[in-house]
């Protein structure tokens, strides 16, 4: 019986110092400053409105609840932390996670804290590791209202696609095959990157970014002639 007791008492010590979910022993938390993230049901999200200043005025209607934070990464996380399942990178734990009427579930959900149902947060999909094209990682089909070209200093929006190109565009950027980001190779140069904005009907907008030269979305697709044809239109067209 002591040496079960030993066996389990060993095997606790294991874990506590394999979990890296407490500053045990040499297991300190990690000091950095996390992007406004989340996983849920197998596919992370990130909030794109991480600074405190930015307020965010979209409406949304919530649907299910999916689940709530179990784990806020932020102070509690240490080096190497694979991130799991109802795991957060700021939201508190008890933060509850709900779908949005009318808008999939694998594109986007919305958070609301308990004790602060004002700092209600939209998180969209950023990875998904069942996804083999962008359609089936952004489905955004008949949700697109506006792409926007946003500026490289400060973000805001210096030019819309016209409804023709958007529709051109989105049917040809959906079908593209995802690839590994790291596979891909393509340097950053901000004198060829711009910054594309997806506006979608009830105001959710989620930003990537494009090489004009070498046709690359660094989120891990590389845009065909056309693509690059539709883009560089509506670039050039930029006053």
């Amino acid at each position: 019986m002591k040496h079960i007791a030993t066996i389990l008492l060993f095997i606790t010590i294991l874990f506590l110092l394999t979990s890296c979910r407490s500053t045990f022993g040499d297991c300190s938390p990690v000091e950095a400053k996390w992007a406004d993230t989340l996983m849920i049901n197998d596919i992370h999200y990130q909030h794109d409105f991480p600074d405190p200043g930015d307020k965010e005025e979209v409406q949304v209607e919530n649907g299910k609840l999916l689940g709530e934070v179990k784990y806020k990464l932020a102070d509690n996380a240490c080096e190497g932390y694979q991130m799991k399942n109802n795991d957060a990178t700021l939201l508190e734990e008890g933060t509850e996670i709900y779908a949005i009427n009318g808008i999939p579930t694998s594109l986007a959900v919305v958070t609301h804290n308990k004790d602060d149902l004002s700092a209600s947060r939209v998180f969209v999909v950023d990875r998904n590791e069942k996804a083999k094209t962008i359609g089936e990682l952004y489905p955004i089909k008949d949700l697109v209202k506006d792409i926007h070209i946003e500026s490289t200093l400060d973000g805001r929006r210096i030019h819309t696609f016209s409804p023709e190109s958007t529709k051109a565009f989105l049917k040809e950027w959906l079908s593209l095959k995802l690839q590994n980001p790291k596979e891909l190779n393509d340097a950053w140069n901000e004198n060829k990157m711009i910054f594309l904005e997806f506006e979608l009907m009830n105001g959710i907008t989620f930003r990537h970014s494009y090489n004009l030269e070498t046709k690359v979305f660094p989120l891990g697709a590389v845009g065909n002639e056309t693509i690059g044809d539709i883009i560089n239109k509506e670039y050039s067209s930029i006053e």
